[in-house]
């Protein structure tokens, strides 16, 4: 079992991740965790190499690799992103508007994230979280996209219905570089200056990171200074903020962004207009991102001090790196002493079922033994002369009860099934030694075996990175070895096949595994499926 699921983990890891590099260090950190047991660190330490949506699955391989007693924390620390889609309604018209925040889009190569929700607002009351990626928009699929389009999408009705799934990740545009970066969302909550306005959606009331009110009446002016962000980060940012002025005393700092100003969007405003607008009225309501482009005004000195702070990080990176491969020679060790400890307990093993083989026989022979002499004591004899006519007969001798048979109802019916070729479902087996605790509960798994016969006529859809999350049995051909069969049925999910776990596979990958099993070697064909009541799946595969 646990040589089966390392193997999975390796076939995982390189089929997620192309650089040799990290590779070695997602396998360095997993040594260092099995010295140490410091869970939180060896979170940390993948995070570093699962950095983008499509590497999530490899948190659900590594679990199994974590002992029983981490597991909670583990499911703690690690995000836990959905495959089910999950439909809200929101109202457009609300005084406070929607009440989150958008990024992404397709010029950005990305889907379309929640980024911010307002306390308190509409989405947080519909349970709507930061990470959750926004597949459809009132009924139409938005990954062909961009970012205007999609906005100009939830300003066609009042009532804007989102369809969405939790990633637990955000997009993220690198202020140095325009290479896109993903963000757990953990980390963006606890950074300062993590927005990008580059991708994030702001306009109108759907933001409100801070708004203030400055009245201009009587004063020499406001006190700031502003400037325009760079190409890769648009926008207007404070750049100043005169010490005593009006501006200090409500709270506005250097690096934040201005976002609206008596409802004039500053996101796509150049300089010169924003300029005007400022000065426009003597009462301004001020709405901005506070520290979302801090980084841009830094010193000399806290540039260097943050350079310094990423050396001593990667240095530290190295450096663990370096112990990981240090500590292999004692990793090596320990798994040969397991090996020796495996066999010793496997001889043990053997050992205990021949004694308890001899004992079985001997405990057989003493009772074949005790019948023969009941036997000739108590067995009906032929009298060598029938009796005369009246007279009685010798007393009647008592007879053995007939033996008991172990045959029953039950086992007539399964005896029947075999000689018919198959059972519903194999008894005894255990989803627990396959998949997670989180894919198993409160759901009927069952263990398949099919006998091949013609052609096995099951059609399949979903796959993991289709709405459905999962793949789903869609159709089941009348006279194929699957209708014979009668275990599988339309919206049942298609979990392994002869040992190979699908539920984290594409649909043409799902089909093909389907495929090679089926013309591999054997008679038959494990299928474990989780049984599922009838169920319209229309509305989850539909693109529009």
């Amino acid at each position: 079992m646990e040589r089966r699921v390392a193997r999975e983990f390796r076939h995982k890891v390189e089929l997620l991740i192309a650089n040799e590099a990290e590779k070695d260090y997602l396998y360095d950190v997993l040594r260092m965790y099995h010295q140490s047991m410091d869970l939180p660190v060896l979170v940390g330490d993948l995070k570093l190499v699962i950095n983008e949506p499509s590497r999530l699955p490899l948190f659900d391989s590594i679990r199994p690799l974590i002992p029983l007693k981490h597991q909670v924390e583990y499911d703690l620390l690690t995000p836990k992103r959905s495959r089910k889609l999950k439909e809200v309604r929101l109202d457009r018209t609300h005084p406070d508007g929607l009440g989150l925040s958008v990024r992404g889009g397709l010029e950005f190569g990305c889907g379309l994230f929640i980024s911010q929700i307002m306390k308190d607002g509409q989405a947080e009351s519909v349970g709507l979280q930061i990470g959750d990626e926004i597949v459809r928009i009132n009924g139409y699929s938005i990954s062909s996209c961009i970012h205007e389009e999609i906005i100009s999408l939830i300003k066609t009705k009042k009532i804007v219905s989102l369809k969405v799934r939790h990633v637990g990740m955000i997009p993220v545009k690198s202020s140095t570089e325009d290479s896109l970066k993903w963000q757990f969302v953990d980390q963006f909550m606890s950074e300062s200056g993590s927005s990008v306005a580059g991708l994030a959606s702001i306009g109108g009331k759907e933001i409100k990171e801070k708004k203030v009110f400055l009245s201009l009446v009587g004063t020499t002016g406001m006190g700031i200074s502003i400037s325009s962000g760079p190409r890769q980060k648009p926008g207007i940012y404070i750049s100043n903020v005169k010490p005593g002025s009006l501006s200090a005393e409500v709270g506005l700092k250097m690096g934040d962004q201005i976002v609206e100003v008596n409802g004039v969007d500053f996101t796509n405003l150049d300089h010169q207009e924003a300029v005007r607008v400022l000065k426009s009225s003597r009462s301004l309501t001020i709405t901005v991102l506070t520290g979302a482009g801090r980084e841009l005004f830094m010193t000399d000195e806290e540039r260097l001090a943050v350079e310094a702070r990423r050396e001593l990080d990667r240095q530290e990176l190295m450096h663990q790196k370096r112990v990981a491969l240090e500590t292999n020679k004692i990793v090596k060790e320990q798994q040969e002493k397991e090996r020796l400890r495996k066999m010793e307990i496997s001889q043990k093993t053997a050992e205990e079922e021949d004694r308890y083989r001899k004992e079985m026989e001997k405990i057989e022979a003493e009772e074949s033994k005790h019948h023969r002499a009941w036997e000739e004591d108590w067995a009906p004899r032929d009298s060598p002369n029938p009796p005369r006519a009246g007279s009685p007969g010798p007393p009647a001798s008592p007879s053995p009860p007939p033996p008991k048979t172990r045959s029953s109802d039950t086992d007539e019916q399964e005896e029947e099934e075999e000689e018919e070729g198959f059972r519903k479902y194999e008894e005894g087996f255990d989803p627990y030694s396959m998949f997670t605790p989180e894919q198993v509960a409160e759901r009927d798994i069952r263990l398949l075996r099919i006998k091949k016969d013609g052609q096995l006529d099951v059609a399949v859809e979903g796959g993991v990175e289709s709405p459905l999350g999962k793949l789903v049995v869609s159709a089941v051909y009348d006279g194929g070895a699957a209708d014979k069969h009668g275990g599988i049925a339309i919206g049942d999910e298609v979990m392994a096949v002869n040992g190979k776990i699908l539920t984290d596979v594409t649909l043409t990958e799902g089909q093909n595994s389907l495929e090679r099993a089926w013309k591999s070697g054997g008679d038959w064909i494990d299928l474990v499926i989780a049984v599922s009541p009838p169920k319209d799946y229309e509305d989850e595969v539909t693109f529009f």
